[in-house]
């Protein structure tokens, strides 16, 4: 199934952040409260910095926005 209309982005009202541990290492979760629920997202080391590169590139564009 073909999705027509482009889903509405949930706006953030808290973020929260934590570890966890098990035998293969650490995982970072990042929990996103949003207007439309929780948001839970395990990270290793990769895709945490894959969300660094992100939210730099966001900051920079809407800093761009502004002037």
């Amino acid at each position: 199934m073909k999705r027509t209309e482009k889903a509405r982005p949930f706006v953030p009202t808290e973020i929260h952040v934590g570890t966890v541990t098990d035998e293969r290492g650490a995982i970072g979760i990042l929990s996103i409260h949003t207007t439309e629920g929780l948001l839970d997202i395990a990270l290793d080391r990769n895709a945490a910095e894959a969300i660094v590169n992100a939210i730099g590139t966001i900051r920079s564009r809407l800093e761009a926005a502004e002037t």
